[in-house]
């Protein structure tokens, strides 16, 4: 396995073995070493000494194998000011374990303000000029790229906000069938950090590329088989499953029921208008206007649950229409028509913003009063002051922390500098105490807890810690290996499925306890890092407000006493 070594001060690329202390690391657990290892934590995010991973997990490229192309993004954040790691689906994590590549470590700045595309294939790697790129949106910068290289390559692109060092700046990444940017690492501003370093773009090609060698075939093709059996059987998985019937949105309804769905800034647990934008009003939206459900995202997944969301007369406007982005710009605005958040959701895919960190900026502005919630021209004119690059633009695109600060807004849901996700954490408290002891900040990939309703009381103070920990190390687990959040089912229920998948395709002879050790050993290293950038215990908070505001209509608050939180990370 190689590492591409990618030095933007000397314009100068090359690829070299990847150092055997490395060899057990993948995607987010790389990243997490080779941040600690190579870079200053107390560096400026956007400056010279921060570096830009991208990294495919330990099972990335493999075919045969359903549901593990995810790709790590990592990096100090301008946002949090922690480690980040961002994931995506898409093809650019398949390609990339095919092209028999670790990681691509991107170091340093330009000396003059150009911009570059790298352009990867089988016979080396290049840096070319790409200025004739510059101000576009990914969906152009996608079209032109694919009319220049081919439509099997994998982009992976930044938009305007990358370009501008907006700090809810993300990457996106093109997807399978529609080949669109529709994938995003949208988390912790990395697109801010591409912007810095002058890069515009990532083209992978690994026409090719020989197939990736395995240790015991055997062991690992009836690994495989047994894995992606148990997602076809699985009922939330499976062809007549939620996760393929309605996608991510089929969370909806049972966090509406709870009482933690944002609505309003998150001032309230519940949306009246709910109904006509959960899973099931999507699907038949979809379906009847002649979109796609069903789509995957990358090569060979099982469970296939991304769409095509299409306007009234079948033209696309955005694919994937997610959970996540229904909630933050939707339910959270008070916005309760599906094409005007779809069109929301192009907008933040093309300027290349994370739509979580948007949808939460924008919630705080209005509740300022800087528009009406409800209001979905109001929310698209704000969006298009982020791609004019005015100061209210600018200050929206820089984050909800940014821009509650400015506005003087009371209730800024943030944790570490970076927007909630579509989880309200007085009312899934499991969620909460990720949120505010995950090194990543409030990142619902971190840890959610929205599967475990049935067995830890979402509103009880009772194990929460431990179920948070819990879920962070099999967070850790998916991510190291490249393996979608989808897909934990198989490996969950028996970790023995995964050791069999890592020994099939590396023959390590490891057992569970050495996976149990790694996956400790990802989220050991990130606190690391972030002790070292100068965080401590008292970092691990909420902001006051969701301590003391009772959240409607269950009237919760975060109530987890600092010493329970402290059992989160215990050890690290």
């Amino acid at each position: 396995m190689k590492v591409l070594r990618v030095d933007m001060n000397r314009l100068d690329v090359r690829s070299e073995p990847a150092p055997t202390a490395y060899e057990l690391f993948g995607g987010r657990a790389l990243i997490a070493h080779l941040l600690l290892d190579e870079i200053d934590p107390t560096c400026e995010p956007l400056g010279s000494g921060n570096n830009l991973i991208f990294a495919p997990g330990l099972l990335g490229g493999l075919p045969g194998l359903s549901s593990a192309g995810r790709l790590s993004v990592g990096g100090k954040s301008p946002l949090t000011g922690g480690v980040k790691e961002a994931n995506s689906g898409g093809m650019a994590g398949d390609k990339l374990g095919r092209l028999g590549l670790k990681a691509v470590v991107v170091e340093g700045q330009p000396a003059e303000d150009g911009l570059f595309l790298l352009h990867i294939t089988t016979h080396g790697a290049h840096l070319l000029p790409a200025d004739d790129l510059r101000g576009l949106g990914n969906y152009d910068t996608v079209a032109r790229l694919h009319e220049r290289y081919g439509e099997e390559v994998a982009i992976a692109s930044i938009g305007p906000a990358g370009e501008m060092g907006l700090a809810g700046a993300g990457i996106a990444v093109t997807e399978d069938l529609t080949k669109q940017p529709g994938r995003q690492a949208a988390r912790g501003g990395l697109g801010a950090v591409m912007g810095s370093k002058g890069l515009k773009a990532l083209v992978i090609d690994d026409t090719g590329a020989p197939p990736l060698p395995l240790a015991d075939e055997d062991l690992f093709r009836r690994a495989a088989r047994r894995f992606a059996q148990e997602l076809i059987e699985n009922p939330k998985t499976g062809k007549e499953g939620s996760m393929h019937l309605y996608g991510t949105s089929a969370t909806m309804l049972a966090v509406n029921e709870i009482g933690a769905l944002p609505t309003r800034n998150f001032s309230s647990g519940q949306f009246e208008a709910v109904q006509e934008i959960c899973g099931p009003r999507l699907r038949e939206t979809i379906l009847a206007r002649g979109g796609k459900i069903g789509v995957r995202c990358m090569a060979g997944c099982v469970i296939r649950c991304c769409n095509v969301f299409v306007d009234e007369n079948g033209g696309p406007i955005v694919s994937t229409l997610q959970y996540e982005t229904l909630v933050l710009l939707g339910s959270n605005l008070g916005i309760s028509n599906l094409d005007d958040i779809a069109r929301l959701n192009y907008m933040c895919n093309d300027l290349g913003l994370d739509s979580i960190e948007m949808g939460a900026a924008i919630g705080v502005a209005m509740d300022a009063g800087l528009a009406q919630f409800g209001d979905a021209q109001a929310a698209l004119n704000l969006l298009r002051q982020v791609k004019e690059g005015t100061v209210l633009g600018r200050l929206l695109g820089n984050g909800a922390a940014v821009t509650g600060r400015v506005l003087g807004a009371k209730r800024i849901p943030v944790a570490r500098g970076q927007a909630f996700p579509a989880y309200d954490p007085r009312a899934l408290k499991g969620n909460g105490v990720t949120y505010a002891t995950s090194a990543m900040g409030a990142d619902h990939t971190a840890g959610n807890a929205i599967g475990s309703v049935k067995t830890v009381d979402p509103l009880s103070r009772e194990g929460q810690a431990e179920l948070s920990r819990k879920l962070q190390r099999i967070a850790a687990m998916l991510d190291m290996t490249g393996l979608c959040l989808f897909a934990r089912p198989p490996v969950v229920d028996d970790p023995q499925l995964m050791v069999d998948l890592l020994n099939g395709r590396y023959g390590w002879g490891w057992t569970v306890e050495d996976l149990e050790r790694a996956e400790e050993d990802v989220l050991r290293t990130e606190r690391e890092f972030n002790r070292r950038a100068g965080f401590s215990e008292v970092h691990d908070r909420l902001p006051e407000i969701f301590c003391r505001e009772p959240l409607p209509p269950r009237n919760a608050v975060f109530d987890i006493p600092p010493e329970e939180l402290a059992k989160t990370t215990e050890g690290l």
